[in-house]
């Protein structure tokens, strides 16, 4: 069994913070995206990953070889992203015969896919979905289960009417059949060969596809506020771990890590993640806050928040629901109202 993870595309949603880096990389509780994606395979027995690059593929593979990995990782270039069957086709001498499961990573499953796969397996399917209940199913594309409701019938993009509520979660368990599939299907009006198009081969063609039910969160993080609520999701099960000396004020779960040096004036209401060699003076760092290595924060109240590295912030008044990124310098001046929003691109400088 091998694993295929996507770490290609634009990004465009997250712009300005995918001009200068790839959107599977922004971190959730300080921790790329991407790395939750590995996490998951790994746990789940699959030590084969092969990782899907684009343009931006040193970046890529630059931070995910920071890490020693319980896995063989190879990087395979995809170029422009054509589709999720494309990536499968540019995929297949690495997948070969194998089974193998398709991971989106900017996708975070907080159950992982230990019981999906197994399911996958015990079922015998020659395809696999996950799928889970979501309120806006116009909104998603969605699937027809079988009279029995053990097989998907038909997968319906983004329908007007949904036949129900299950979306397609960005995880897919294929058997090598898929890449007769994903010959055989045409590029969409979009130019791009389309994930649900190959499994809708299968199914016509008479393989069984099967599926299984997220129960816990799922979260795809393509926009600015989808990265904001899986902060919150995953600092919501974090347990305190505080590797520093401080007289700061620290109420509930709070992360804190070497290096930190944080003052007696500062308060910290957990959930927060703070990260190596952060300086905080005089502060309020206020819950589902995670505030990346190296940054600066002094006279600032933060709250719902994720900073990324080396970020200097001072007398900023109280910042909310923001996303700020890597290099970024926000001093006062004197304008108002506070408790502004932010999505700030890298390395970009705001006066306030």
């Amino acid at each position: 069994m091998k694993a295929l993870i996507l770490s290609g595309g634009h990004g465009t949603r997250l712009r300005p913070l995918t001009y200068s880096q790839q959107k599977q990389l922004i971190p959730v509780a300080n921790k790329p995206v991407l790395f939750y994606a590995i996490e998951d395979v790994i746990e789940a027995g699959i030590h084969d990953i092969g990782i899907i690059v684009g343009p931006s593929k040193e970046q890529v593979i630059e931070t995910v070889k920071s890490v020693d990995w319980d896995a063989e990782i190879e990087f395979i270039y995809q170029g422009e992203p054509k589709g999720l069957a494309h990536a499968i086709k540019v995929a297949s001498d690495y997948l070969g015969d194998d089974d193998f499961v398709m991971y989106l990573g900017d996708n975070i499953l907080r159950e992982g896919i230990v019981r999906h796969l197994e399911h996958f397996k015990e079922e015998n399917f020659d395809a696999s979905i996950l799928l889970q209940e979501v309120p806006n199913p116009q909104q998603f594309g969605v699937a027809e289960l079988s009279e029995d409701g053990r097989t998907i019938k038909r997968l319906i993009e983004k329908p007007k009417v949904p036949p129900s509520n299950l979306a397609l979660v960005g995880v897919y368990f294929f058997k090598p059949i898929v890449h007769e599939a994903v010959r055989n299907i045409k590029p969409s009006w979009r130019d791009e060969l389309e994930i649900t198009d190959a499994i809708q081969w299968l199914i016509d063609h008479g393989y069984r596809v099967g599926w299984t039910k997220v129960t816990g969160w799922w979260k795809d993080t393509g926009k600015p506020e989808d990265i904001l609520e899986a902060n919150r999701l995953i600092l919501d099960d974090i347990k305190t771990s505080i590797k520093v000396k401080t007289k700061a004020r620290i109420h509930g779960r709070v992360v804190i890590e070497e290096g930190a040096q944080i003052d007696e004036s500062t308060v910290i209401k957990g959930p927060v993640v703070i990260g190596r060699n952060v300086v905080i003076k005089n502060s309020y760092i206020g819950p589902y806050t995670s505030i990346g290595n190296n940054c600066v924060i002094e006279n600032t109240e933060v709250e719902d928040s994720i900073i990324l590295p080396d970020s200097e912030i001072r007398d900023a008044g109280r910042i909310v629901e923001s996303l700020i990124g890597r290099g970024v310098k926000i001093v006062r001046g004197n304008s108002h109202p506070l408790g502004r929003k932010f999505v700030i691109g890298d390395n970009s400088r705001i006066i306030l």
